[in-house]
């Protein structure tokens, strides 16, 4: 996957994310969770970004840690949802799936920096 596919995916989640958010319910727990996922999973994307943008190794490792902090929180938000039954499973089921392989590709971009020596001049 290149790392344009990869942001267009991270892009496609947040747009689903906020669709998300906009269905729950209003109440005092839903519009809680909203605004909690409305921030994490919109900000993944934007943290891709500001890695595929890096000045080092290790400004592009930690950008990529935070969007994985976000994408993972996100996930966890989604199961609440799921857990509270605020909206139905099938609304979550791929929206889920979508986290959990996000989360993959980002720790395995992750792993993979971490473990790169530096470059020498």
């Amino acid at each position: 996957m290149t790392p344009d596919e990869l942001s267009d995916r991270l892009l496609d989640f947040a747009a689903r994310i906020g669709k998300l958010a906009d269905a729950l319910p209003d109440t005092r727990m839903g519009r809680h969770i909203a605004g909690q996922i409305i921030r994490s999973g919109t900000s993944a994307a934007p943290n891709y970004e500001e890695g595929c943008a890096a000045e080092s190794r290790r400004d592009f490792t930690h950008k990529l840690q935070i969007c994985l902090k976000e994408l993972r929180e996100t996930r966890l938000w989604l199961r609440l949802i799921l857990r509270a039954e605020l909206l139905p499973e099938k609304r979550l089921t791929k929206l889920l799936e979508e986290a959990d392989s996000l989360c993959k590709i980002i720790g395995k971009s992750v792993v993979t920096a971490k473990r790169q020596p530096p470059k020498k001049d």
